[in-house]
């Protein structure tokens, strides 16, 4: 089956503090887009990988492809007002039946085994969306202040999340909607079902200058 993995990079650098984004900046000398992409061409050497970037940096997301991969494999859109938006964007170069992952481009420290898993999954049911445990105690806010909620029942979401184009290209022709914030949520409200798999306490999301310290830690301790 032919894949294809719509990286979404379309975040700012506000919270890490820097000017440039932080899909750009640099882990081990090297930007943090270059791990999201090597980890899935290492991953599915066959694999289409859509990047999707905002408009003022797709000049410097083509540098990064220029730089470190075959151009062949690699296409570049522009991103849109809302995720919802950018991955639909990205959804336009998928032209022939496949498995669509869809990817944080600043989740870099994904395994092969997450994307291998996503992929049977998604083949099997049709969706595949990584989930890992709720370790804190969480609070509900309500009318009458808060209370506790059973942690067991709770998931934190992860990407890839991954379909079949037979069923995330349709969905994605729907209207928008504010909760619309993830692809499982556009998913649903097309009436499919979402099939949850274990996911990565690793497969950390790049939003803050700590996460670079520990994703440095993380590749250090895979590489020893």
């Amino acid at each position: 089956m032919q894949k294809f993995a719509i990286l979404v990079a379309g975040g700012s650098g506000m919270r890490m503090g820097s000017q440039l984004p932080k899909q750009f900046l640099l882990l081990k000398g090297k930007p943090v887009l270059y791990y999201t992409i090597r980890a899935f061409l290492d991953a599915f050497p066959d694999v289409q990988i859509v990047l999707v970037l905002p408009e003022e940096h797709l000049e410097l997301g083509k540098e990064i492809v220029d730089g470190f991969f075959d151009q062949s494999k690699i296409q570049l859109t522009g991103g849109g007002e809302t995720r919802f938006h950018s991955v639909k964007n990205g959804l336009k170069l998928v032209d022939r039946e496949s498995i669509v992952f869809v990817h944080d481009g600043v989740r870099c420290l994904l395994s092969t085994q997450l994307i291998h898993a996503c992929y049977e999954k998604a083949m099997e049911t049709g969706s595949a969306v990584p989930v890992v445990e709720c370790k804190d105690s969480v609070r509900m806010l309500t009318e009458e202040g808060n209370e506790p909620v059973d942690r067991a029942l709770l998931k934190f979401v992860q990407t890839p999340q991954t379909f079949h184009s037979k069923l995330i290209l349709p969905a994605f022709e729907i209207d928008y909607k504010e909760r619309f914030t993830d692809e499982a949520t556009v998913m649903e409200a097309f009436g499919l079902k979402i099939s949850l798999i274990p996911g990565e306490d690793t497969n950390i999301k790049i939003t803050r200058p700590v996460d670079l310290l520990i994703a440095e830690q993380i590749l250090d301790s895979k590489t020893s």
